[in-house]
């Protein structure tokens, strides 16, 4: 195997790929055999075979993620610009993922998923090939770490993008230098004050259609797709994860409408939602009851021309100062489950601090958070709050359920951006530091353990990327996405937790401190892996989708 030349990597990295790809081949087959029935996956073995399925899901989480970062290599190479940094990120990647295939996977803090757990006693056979151990003893290399540290500082950055597209560069080019110049030095201040971002802010984002990007020109918006709302949101939140999060409402119900909605609630809400004049939020989760949708207890009745809505909602972002909730309420009767849900485009007038709900049939209380500030989280109480038939989403009970399933690929997408966003500031305070703190004469940079952790950042950080557009790729191209989008969250919150807590032990004591950004960048990436759907759920629906491919 010839590591030394692009093209040489390339065909090994190739020929890994390989073996990884039959190594969940058997995986698959190992796992189903497990948690399959008379008629297929059974949802019983399949709970009781959690630990098997979630791990085959980070499995071919990992494999996904090779296969992305592989295809992000050879688009350098076609473009020539596949350099040593990028090289050098190909090796790391793809030879620690190779390892942790074979060894041993952390799908948590406290649970490592081996090939064993998988079903397959013989350990990973497939990954017992030349060109699997020649990328992972490059990977092991001691002064791979310093060499990926030394020419990011050569090169002033962590290696190209690959977007593709020179409008999406620009594009890219202007968020990160708002987000540098208008963000970034107000962030911990909004932070430690726990205060909602400025309205300042939400017109300057509103006159860069920022809650357009992926609404139609038609609408009023810049009709771009997803790998534009990528972009966009990954720069926002690498200033600050509440300023990126900001778009996820609007990109939620844009998308709530504009895939189910009226020809006449397009036209009313969709350019309102594009130029910001109207902030939505999404209004779905009930007490008790997170990802168990069938449940939800909140209902809408309809008298007359009117629904009235009553029930609990908890965890609602933004709520206060929103103007219109996304509201899912059950219209069927009580035990009617997913069939029974429907969606409502809920207009309320917008809360101050002196009065968060200025309307007669809703109140709510402010939940205190340890991160993601900025917008702030609600629970609300629902008294009879009347809202026109008209609100209706698509003008047809029972549509909820399925409609908001429709949606539930964007936003996880989006959040994988919001966690690259927030895993590349993580890498940068990181490397800042390092290199500012002496010790013992020399900058820490210097030290193997140092720089071995900021490398590892920005490798993962990159793969995390790649994912992320991979799939948000594969939805603008009008492919069915959700297992795609579920890989690139899972992971993506993963990386963006590991980049913070390793960019806190660079700190030291310092990152302790709350003046230091990086305390708020460790309490923010913790969310990650908990909204849209938690690690858990993801891995399960991950596994059960693949199995489903698998066994069909």
């Amino acid at each position: 195997m010839d590591l030394s030349s692009s093209q040489g990597l390339l065909d090994t990295a190739t020929a890994a790929l390989a073996a990884a790809e039959s190594h969940l081949d058997a995986a698959a087959k190992a796992v189903r055999a497990r948690v399959s029935g008379d008629k297929g996956v059974d949802n019983t073995l399949l709970e009781r075979e959690q630990v098997a399925a979630h791990g085959y899901a980070w499995c071919a989480t990992y494999v996904y993620a090779m296969r992305a970062l592989l295809g992000w290599a050879r688009r350098l190479q076609a473009d020539g610009r596949f350099h040593a940094l990028e090289q050098c990120i190909l090796i790391a990647g793809l030879g620690e993922y190779l390892a942790q295939l074979s060894g041993g996977i952390a799908i948590s803090q406290t649970e490592i998923v081996r090939p064993l757990e998988l079903g397959l006693v013989g350990g990973a056979p497939a990954l017992a090939t030349d060109t699997v151990r020649a990328l992972v003893a490059a990977r092991a290399e001691p002064q791979l770490g310093r060499r990926i540290c030394a020419l990011a500082i050569e090169r002033h950055g962590w290696g190209e993008v690959a977007l593709g597209d020179e409008a999406l560069e620009l594009m890219a080019g202007q968020i990160r230098r708002y987000a540098d110049e208008t963000i970034a030095p107000h962030a911990q201040e909004w932070h430690q004050a726990d205060v909602l971002i400025p309205d300042a802010v939400l017109r300057s984002l509103s006159e860069m259609g920022v809650f357009g990007v992926t609404v139609p020109e038609a609408h009023g918006g810049m009709g771009l797709g997803k790998v534009a709302m990528c972009v966009v949101t990954e720069e926002l939140s690498r200033g600050y994860l509440g300023v990126g999060s900001l778009g996820t409402r609007s990109e939620i119900a844009a998308e709530l409408i504009g895939s189910g909605g009226t020809d006449e609630q397009k036209a009313r809400w969709l350019p309102r939602i594009a130029s910001g004049e109207v902030m939505p939020t999404a209004v779905f989760t009930e007490p008790n009851i997170g990802s168990d949708l069938a449940s939800l207890q909140t209902r809408a009745v309809l008298s007359g021309d009117a629904y009235r809505i009553t029930g609990n909602k908890t965890w609602i972002t933004h709520a206060s100062r929103s103007d219109l909730m996304t509201l899912l309420a059950r219209t069927g009767a009580p035990n009617s489950g997913y069939k029974g849900l429907s969606m409502l485009l809920v207009e309320k007038p917008r809360g101050t601090p002196a009065d968060l709900f200025p309307v007669q049939g809703l109140s709510g209380s402010e939940i205190r958070v340890l991160g993601y500030r900025g917008m702030k989280e609600y629970e609300l109480a629902f008294d009879g709050l009347a809202t026109p038939k008209a609100s209706l989403l698509g003008g047809v009970e029972g549509q909820g359920f399925k409609q908001l399933m429709a949606t539930f690929e964007s936003a996880r997408i989006q959040t994988a951006a919001r966690a690259v966003g927030v895993a590349q500031n993580a890498l940068e305070l990181g490397m800042q530091y390092a290199q500012e703190r002496l010790q013992f004469s020399k900058p820490i940079l210097e030290f193997p353990r140092i720089s071995g952790k900021i490398a590892w950042m920005a490798v993962e950080t990159m793969i995390a990327r790649q994912l992320a557009l991979f799939a948000a790729r594969t939805k603008d191209s009008g492919r069915r996405c959700d297992i795609e989008a579920g890989m690139a969250k899972l992971l993506a919150a993963r990386v963006a937790w590991t980049n913070a807590d390793c960019a806190l032990q660079i700190h030291g004591g310092n990152g302790y401190a709350e003046e230091y950004p990086v305390s708020r960048l460790l309490v923010d990436a913790r969310i990650l892996s908990i909204f849209e759907g938690a690690a858990e759920i993801q891995a399960g629906v991950i596994a059960k989708g693949l199995l489903a491919q698998a066994g069909a």
